[in-house]
């Protein structure tokens, strides 16, 4: 499982597979290393990694270590695989940002007349530049990103019709 996390306002990669842990935050070393997990309730894990035991509890945006508090931010890359294809509705629009990041190109203007599948926005986040495509053919009704804006998860970048 590949996730793009946000610990404590800081962006970083997590990587869990056939027991291995990579975590990898903007700017410092990865870590890597082999670990297992009991769960022990909902929400409560009982960790053994490099040789060391860590209480770990998730509930409500936050997980404990060891009783250390850290805020978290899970944001799925297949999530936004699956959103590019849905939503070819009827009416407005919003496209909006699937994570933190910021723009780096806008693709289309104010009144464009744009295809389903067309190129809107371009985003870059965890170093990565993502476009972001229209889900049906209309017009662009407004363009609420510029060019080196940062952006929040969820945060309307642009309203198509």
């Amino acid at each position: 499982m590949k996730l793009d996390v946000l610990v404590d306002g800081r962006a970083a990669r997590l990587d869990l597979e056939n027991g291995r842990f990579r975590y990898r935050r903007e700017g410092d070393e990865s870590i890597d290393r082999e670990f297992s997990a009991v769960p022990l309730n909902t929400g409560a894990w009982s960790v053994l990694m490099g040789g060391r035991s860590y209480s770990v509890v998730a509930a409500n945006g936050t997980i404990r270590v060891n009783g250390r508090a850290f805020s978290v931010d899970v944001f799925d890359p297949r999530a936004m695989r699956s959103r590019k294809t849905g939503g070819a509705g009827e009416g407005r629009q919003n496209i909006a940002a699937m994570m933190p990041g910021k723009v780096v190109r806008v693709l289309v203007a104010q009144g464009d007349a744009i295809e389903a599948g067309q190129g809107l926005i371009v985003v870059e986040a965890m170093k990565m530049q993502n476009e972001m495509k229209s889900p049906k053919a209309g017009r662009v009704v407004e363009v609420k990103a510029k060019p080196d804006a940062t952006v929040a998860a969820g945060e309307v970048l642009m309203v198509i019709e």
